[in-house]
């Protein structure tokens, strides 16, 4: 993107005076605070402290904004907040739902599918959001930061079958521009990688991320980059997102979105049409609708597969096919993600 159309978008929306990291610094953290923005008493939540300690609450101001005020359903409150029915056990959900512990190959380097690595860049995120499958992994572990990710990208390097390596975490852009700056020039210099995916949801709840510097980044990368944002309802998409989104996809990247269904979050048709809908208004891709997965303390999210392949029935049919998601569900050992509905 020329620097002239970046100026015409920012005038558009004028970038926040604050930076993004300060953003993400004041994120808000504790259940009083965010029932004082949106104007709630903690009673009228059905909170629970033992979930808050075992996955604290982390929501950005920005997101937070989005929020209806004095309403405790909100599909957004809803998705960070320490919820009472997360105490409730089930046996069907487990710590580790996907199998990421079995399919490590170094600290933080993951491989389950041909042709493709997973890095866990970094542990951070900028949003805990409560249905998280990775809410109980042992990153204290599996941290490749400690030795600047060379064991990963060692493996990588010596794996000639790897043709894209993707970015995930915890977020990786949380990375600054400059510590992606250099883990992606690492990675360029391995000579049979082509591509680099980053999954993130920063942008979602803080849309200044997208910075200039991010976008130079992007446009300056040797590899193809794929950018899989994570937005799981309309409300989501406010006016200054969508800008940032339509300059992330005016560069040289391709951006797509997966989500998850929730249940009483998006499990609806209208719901999920709509968020296409914008998603293309915003110039992004909806990619992949993924049935949930199992993880320990997030069963009442749980959508049954009738239910969502009733929803996707109903999409298909008010759709164009590029606007319609695929929905999968992500089982250990499978050559990739399973269709549930086709």
């Amino acid at each position: 993107m020329h620097a002239t159309e970046r100026m015409s978008l920012s005038r558009v929306n004028p970038a926040p005076e604050t930076t993004w990291q300060a953003q993400y610094r004041e994120s808000i953290t504790e259940i009083g605070t965010l029932c004082e923005a949106l104007d709630l008493r903690p009673e009228q939540l059905p909170v629970s402290d033992a979930a808050a300690r075992q996955f604290p609450l982390r929501a950005p101001k920005s997101y937070v904004g989005r929020m209806q005020k004095s309403t405790p359903q909100d599909p957004l409150l809803l998705q960070v907040l320490p919820h009472a029915f997360e105490e409730q056990e089930s046996i069907d959900f487990v710590a580790d739902p996907v199998g990421d512990l079995k399919s490590i190959k170094s600290p933080g380097l993951l491989q389950k599918y041909h042709g493709r690595a997973l890095l866990l860049a970094t542990s951070r995120c900028a949003v805990h959001c409560r249905f998280c499958f990775r809410r109980h992994f042992p990153y204290s572990s599996q941290n490749p930061r400690t030795d600047a990710w060379r064991t990963a990208l060692g493996e990588i390097a010596r794996d000639a079958s790897i043709e894209e390596v993707i970015l995930s975490g915890g977020d990786p852009l949380v990375l600054s521009d400059q510590e992606l700056g250099t883990l992606g020039r690492q990675i360029q210099q391995i000579p049979h990688v082509r591509r680099l995916r980053i999954h993130t949801r920063l942008p979602v709840v803080i849309p200044a991320r997208i910075s200039a510097g991010f976008l130079d980044w992007v446009e300056s990368c040797a590899l193809s980059v794929v950018v899989v944002v994570h937005i799981n309802h309309p409300q989501e998409i406010d006016h200054e997102l969508r800008c940032k989104l339509r300059e992330l996809s005016a560069t040289r990247c391709c951006v797509l979105n997966q989500s998850v269904l929730l249940r009483n979050i998006n499990d609806d048709a209208n719901i999920q049409v709509a968020l296409s809908e914008k998603l293309f208004d915003a110039a992004v891709l909806p990619y992949y609708l993924h049935l949930m997965d199992k993880v320990q303390n997030a069963s009442h999210f749980d959508v049954e597969e009738s239910r969502a392949c009733s929803i996707m029935k109903e999409m298909a049919a008010r759709l164009p096919g590029y606007l319609v998601p695929r929905l999968v569900r992500e089982e250990y050992g499978e050559p990739g993600k399973t269709p549930v509905f086709v």
